[in-house]
């Protein structure tokens, strides 16, 4: 027996309130702590004590907060870094990802297979069980940072912006995205370029490369949220300040804004709202190039 249209509407309409209901739900759950920051960065001190009580938002606003939070520490230079170093890494690494992805899905070659279980096994190796190799590599860079032919008497790269963009140019998770991505390109096309005389650079600078833009929006989105929020590895490869990145300099600001807490929230809402702002400008692209990129076999 079928439902009679009203029915039917009545309970696609129900199903619909209750979903984004619980999305709405989950959404302020989700949105909560960052209102809570903000508002801790415009209440004044005595207003965190809460002697009248829990205020969600400030009765007094001092937006004097975040200029004194500015102020109180070598921000533009930590923002410069880290501004530099995620566009420069970013970049560098959609051409070099997007390049070994093209290697791995499109061009036919012997040991192709054992470099991509290579690349498989790279991805499950944890980051931390390559720092103390990838820090005595970087250290040992023949004629940097003082070092002899041999890599030896000096700190080669430790310490500058080739120790902080280099190792992230490539990575086993973009190269694989690339290539799943690839794999979805008819093959006909890499045909025929090659009966039209182009070389392998050649198919790839001017075919695969412009129809790549969905996953490159995407690796884009993921390596920038990465390289912009990474603490560990700048805290490792690092050591003045003028190399610090705004989450070094955040850890550092810690300590000199002590019980301070209105200039603590203050300086953390300004660290993440690039990288907040740039999501929300991108978000529909990254929607559309995880679904559209969605994991091929």
């Amino acid at each position: 027996m079928r439902a009679n249209p009203r029915s039917r509407r009545f309970i696609e309409t129900r199903n619909t309130v209750a979903a984004y209901s619980v999305l709405s739900i989950f959404a302020i759950i989700m949105i909560l702590p960052f209102v809570i920051m903000v508002s801790t960065g415009l209440k004044p001190m005595s207003e965190l004590f809460m002697v009248d009580g829990f205020h969600l938002f400030p009765k007094n606003p001092q937006p004097s907060n975040y200029i004194e939070a500015m102020q109180s520490a070598a921000w533009g230079r930590y923002f410069f870094n880290s501004i530099f170093v995620t566009f420069v890494a970013t970049a560098g690494s959609l051409f070099i990802n997007s390049l070994g992805g093209f290697s791995l899905g499109v061009l036919k070659y012997p040991g192709r297979d054992v470099l991509f279980l290579l690349l498989l096994i790279g991805i499950m190796v944890p980051f931390q069980a390559l720092i103390v190799p990838q820090y005595i590599l970087l250290r040992s860079i023949p004629l940097a940072g003082g070092n002899n032919l041999l890599g030896r008497g000096g700190t080669g790269w430790l310490n500058t912006y080739s120790a902080l963009i280099v190792p992230q140019l490539a990575g086993s998770f973009g190269v694989f995205l690339c290539r799943q991505y690839f794999l979805g390109v008819p093959y006909e096309l890499y045909e025929s370029a090659k009966v039209d005389g182009a070389k392998p650079m050649t198919a790839f600078m001017q075919i695969y490369l412009p129809l790549s833009k969905p996953v490159l929006t995407s690796l884009a989105i993921l390596k920038s949220v990465h390289v912009w929020n990474d603490f560990f590895y700048p805290l490792i490869m690092t050591s003045s300040d003028r190399m610090r990145t705004v989450q070094l300099g955040l850890q550092t600001f810690q300590g000199y804004a002590l019980n301070r807490w209105d200039l603590m929230m203050a300086a953390t809402t300004l660290v993440a709202l690039p990288i907040i702002i740039a999501f929300l400008l991108l978000q529909r692209q990254f929607v559309q190039s995880a679904l559209s990129s969605g994991l091929k076999g």
